[in-house]
């Protein structure tokens, strides 16, 4: 069983938008990466994704956006509903889910739990519930293959509360801190979902810190240093410097009070305070241009911040992605070897001879031609690049890697393929 009591926001997919209940008639809520993002963004613990697509296209296209959720959001996402196959288990998993979750409403669910669990490890397959008769019948099968139970309709918790043997995450509509403190009491009761988490995730860190003080054992992501800590300046503030974590791109610079600072903590949300109208402001919340936070870093002399980020849009009024974007003094050396940075910007010319084609283009030439034409390209220089490495001289392997990079870059366009998509996939690995 696990240690800490956890909170899962749940959302769910229906016709590509996120909504805010099992039935058809539910309110359409908005973007269901951005509500994830948001969901997220602070000191929830997991994300539930239920998926409430019909017919096998409608599945893929919600797979395609719980793959962004899982890039987006920096929690563990268990994906549900509509997992009928192991070839569903298997998309999920590939996704970036960190578990697939059957729906033990259906007997042939429960069925392919054992299948699932072989290919893939118990430890990533999770079961959903209405009922408690599907599990008492079904105990040994369980115990043995499904890791977490899900019980989405909480007019069966007391008999829930009974089945002992797997780890159990309540869907609750609302309740109190004292309700909370009840069912975590129960040992095999590890997590809480549903609205009940929803309509309250940005006060999961007061939720939380009145757990500990009750006895109960919770995950907090807790800031090193307190306010006093840091030296304002004459107006009492902090400046705080915004860096984006994707790109270290410096966005913008701002100031914080108090409130500011232990608001952003609170709620994982940069909340800055406006020396013009001296107030306090959540950067995004007119223009939902959200900056969600990764890191925060004090510097030597403790007065100023530095804030690594996830931003949303454009951090800059005027629409451009950092604020800085006027340039005063050029860089005369003119090219910066930062790998990331000339890959992408590589990619970037690529693309956009495709938008723009440009008359004796040879990467027209190969986008004309189409991708067998890139293909064949492609392994042509993978060959070139075995036949140099078994050179002593190094430089001609450079050369031969350089041009494969390129047409890999090509086939990467011509597919709808960014280098996001790569290092994504690269990180999940690692």
């Amino acid at each position: 069983m696990s240690e800490n009591k956890k909170f899962y926001p749940c959302i769910f997919l229906n016709h590509r938008n996120a909504c805010v209940g099992f039935t058809d008639d539910t309110t359409v809520d908005e973007d269901p990466v951005r509500l994830a993002k948001r969901y997220c963004s602070g000191h929830a613990d997991g994300l539930i994704v239920f998926d409430q697509s019909r017919g096998d296209r409608e599945h893929d296209a919600a797979i395609d956006i719980i793959r962004v959720i899982c890039e987006e959001v920096k929690v563990p996402v268990i994906a549900a509903g509509n997992v009928r196959r192991l070839e569903d288990v298997k998309k999920l998993l590939y996704a970036g889910c960190s578990m697939a979750a059957l729906n033990f409403s259906r007997q042939d669910n429960i069925d392919l739990a054992q299948e699932a669990a072989a290919r893939f490890g118990r430890e990533r397959i999770a079961a959903c519930y209405r009922a408690t008769d599907a599990i008492t019948e079904n105990r040994e099968l369980i115990c043995n293959n499904i890791s977490q139970m899900i019980l989405v309709d909480e007019k069966v918790i007391p008999e829930a509360l009974q089945i002992r043997e797997v780890p159990i995450i309540l869907s609750l509509p609302d309740v109190s801190l004292d309700k909370i403190m009840e069912f975590f009491s129960h040992e095999n009761v590890t997590g809480i979902t549903g609205n009940a988490v929803n309509e309250n995730v940005d006060e999961l860190l007061s939720i939380k810190q009145l757990l500990v003080e009750n006895g109960v054992s919770v995950q907090i992501r807790k800031a090193a240093f307190g306010w006093e800590d840091f030296r304002k300046n004459a107006d009492g503030l902090l400046p705080v410097v915004v860096q984006e974590d994707a790109t270290d791109e410096v966005l913008m610079v701002a100031y914080m009070n108090q409130e500011a600072y232990e608001t952003t903590i609170r709620t994982g949300r940069m909340t800055y305070f406006s020396r013009s109208r001296q107030q306090l402001w959540v950067k995004g919340e007119t223009s939902g241009h959200f900056q969600y936070v990764r890191s925060l870093y004090g510097d030597c002399d403790m007065d100023t911040l530095l804030a690594r980020v996830d931003q949303v849009g454009a951090a800059c009024h005027t629409g451009h992605h950092s604020c800085f974007f006027q340039e005063d003094l050029p860089d005369q050396a003119g090219v910066r070897n930062n790998p990331q940075k000339v890959l992408q910007q590589v990619y970037e010319v690529i693309a956009d001879r495709k938008r723009h084609p440009k008359e004796g283009s040879y990467t027209n030439y190969l986008f004309d031609k189409g991708i067998d034409k890139i293909l064949k390209k492609l392994g042509e220089e993978a060959t070139e690049t075995v036949i140099a490495a078994k050179n002593p001289n190094p430089t001609e392997t450079v050369y031969e890697m350089a041009d494969y990079l390129y047409h890999m870059m090509v086939l990467m366009v011509e597919k709808g393929l960014t280098w996001e998509d790569i290092t994504e996939e690269l990180a999940r690995r690692e």
